[in-house]
């Protein structure tokens, strides 16, 4: 099943960085629970996977970004860890560069629509639209189509998945885990969410849009968070405890 492009980061590191001091309260969800998936379309929507292992999904959406993409990339080699990237396709046209290096580094390049419009509320031709140009724009600067693509802000149609999926061959990629990074709560405050909620074969979803993070200072906190996240997840740090 082609789901299993999403990558995964090894999930047991996050029983050690409970053990260094972050919350303790281990998740209340059972470890074993079978994959969630819309029900209508179990083929095509995934909100979680399941997984023989304790691992998780690591996802980005909204880049690249000049300046938060490769910042974010070298965090991630430094670490050993390989995710998967929803990407704009606007901003895939100003920086196929970054999507060229992440996708040459092992990621995985997704479709997030071309704008971020909400393609609930749009036409076929125009959701057609949006996607294509991203399908287009990620094969020009990776060499390769996707074959995952995320709704921005997780609105989409019964029917539009239905089409989406037999015209591009796409499926649907959502999460289960939140941490809601967008609102800069600070790294603890995301470190101690995603512990409570994450779960083997969780998709956890974070943002690395740089209207996030309205000042230059907190490009910082951004990077901040994420050396924080690569921490939990991180299996070379399990070494280094």
């Amino acid at each position: 099943m082609s789901v299993y492009r999403l990558l995964f980061v090894c999930f047991a590191s996050v029983i050690v960085a409970v053990g260094a001091g972050a919350d303790p309260t281990p998740a209340t969800r059972d470890a074993g629970k079978k994959t969630q998936v819309a029900a209508e379309d179990p083929s095509i929507t995934f909100n979680s996977v399941h997984v023989d292992g304790p691992y998780i999904a690591m996802t980005f959406d909204d880049g690249p970004s000049a300046t938060l993409t490769p910042k974010l990339l070298d965090l991630l080699a430094a670490h050993h860890i390989k995710a998967t990237f929803f990407v704009i396709g606007e901003n895939v046209a100003e920086h196929s560069e970054i999507v060229a290096r992440a996708a040459g580094e092992g990621h995985e390049i997704a479709n997030h629509s071309w704008s971020h419009p909400n393609l609930g509320k749009m036409s076929g031709d125009s959701v057609r639209s949006q996607l294509q140009r991203t399908d287009d724009a990620i094969q020009n600067a990776t060499g390769k189509r996707p074959t995952l693509m995320r709704p921005p802000y997780g609105s989409i149609t019964a029917r539009e998945k239905r089409w989406i999926h037999d015209e591009f061959g796409y499926q649907i990629i959502l999460w289960d885990v939140d941490p809601y990074d967008w609102k800069r709560p600070g790294p603890a405050v995301v470190r101690n969410r995603i512990l409570k909620e994450t779960q083997p074969g969780s998709i956890v979803f974070f943002s690395s849009k740089p209207a996030a993070w309205r000042k230059r200072a907190n490009e910082s906190c951004s990077i901040a968070l994420t050396r924080s996240l690569c921490a939990i997840f991180s299996p070379r740090l399990v070494q280094e405890e």
